[in-house]
């Protein structure tokens, strides 16, 4: 069975959801160190330096970025604009788009 594309952002729209409850875990124990103590932020920035979490920090913005377009295009859906297949498929491209541009922006900030 062929999932149409509106199936597969439905999809990954979850997926980024539920990536981004751990993820989020991850974010507050970054704040929570940076904000203990100055040696703490000193230890945090030395931490994040590392190639590998700043690869992990792209990927919790990048699934925060595709989620919130995701959401913002069911959010126009559920106002009744939208609804039919052919605006669906649009919207989902016009979502995978704008989420293509700016996880590349937001890889080039964090390095």
């Amino acid at each position: 069975m062929r999932l149409p594309v509106t199936a597969w952002a439905s999809i990954t729209h979850r997926a980024t959801g539920v990536f981004l409850f751990a993820g989020i875990a991850l974010m507050l124990w970054a704040l929570d160190g940076s904000l203990a103590d100055p040696a703490g932020f000193n230890a945090l920035e030395e931490t994040l330096a590392h190639p590998l979490l700043k690869l992990v920090i792209w990927a919790v913005v990048s699934a925060l970025i595709y989620h919130a377009l995701a959401g913002i295009k069911h959010l126009v859906m559920d106002m009744g604009f939208g609804e039919t297949m052919a605006a669906g498929i649009l919207g989902v491209r016009v979502v995978w788009a704008l989420a293509a541009v700016l996880i590349v922006f937001a890889g080039i900030w964090i390095w």
